[in-house]
């Protein structure tokens, strides 16, 4: 068996956020995940941080504790930004979203309570937001920190470019 060369390039198959899918089997798969791990650990799952979820869920863009402070204040769930960056902080020290600092937005996590290394590529045209994960043992990175004696202990990646619903055509050659 081989080991992958370069992380990045060999990506899982589990990438998550441009490929149609069965997005309420989705959304309802993660808050159960949640659920469960709350349950577990004796955390608590409020209606505010599970609400909080279900809107990161609802679209895979990164959205701004402002646009979801919104939809709770529209749906009658508080209107000041302390509630919804409690829920954030509640749900990104959890596992279940993540903040994408390039964005100062969040989105739900691909792998919830799985130890991984996020990969985030982000849609310069439409905002959508795809994760994937890599392994930090692995990949030239990996490698290279391996050889200086470097332990890597959290690593994210964020890439900028166009989804497969923006890139533009390739053209043919004209004649």
């Amino acid at each position: 068996m081989s080991t992958p060369t370069s992380t990045p390039t060999d990506l899982p198959k589990d990438t998550v956020g441009f490929a149609k899918h069965d997005h309420h089997g989705c959304i309802a798969s993660a808050v159960e995940t949640a659920e469960g791990h709350c349950a577990d650990k004796g955390l608590q799952l409020t209606p505010v941080r599970r609400r909080v979820l279900e809107i990161l869920l609802k679209r895979h863009q990164a959205l701004g504790a402002y646009e979801i402070l919104d939809v709770l204040r529209n749906e009658g769930m508080g209107s000041q930004p302390p509630v919804a960056y409690r829920a954030l902080d509640f749900l990104v020290t959890n596992g279940f979203a993540h903040k994408i600092e390039r964005l100062n937005a969040f989105i739900a996590c691909a792998h919830p309570c799985q130890d991984h290394a996020p990969i985030f590529m982000i849609c310069k045209s439409c905002s959508a937001v795809a994760e994937t994960h890599s392994d930090l043992s692995l990949g030239r990175l990996g490698q290279a920190a391996a050889d200086v004696g470097f332990e890597i202990e959290r690593m994210v990646v964020e890439v900028e470019g166009r989804c497969p619903n923006c890139k533009p055509f390739a053209k043919g050659p004209t004649t």
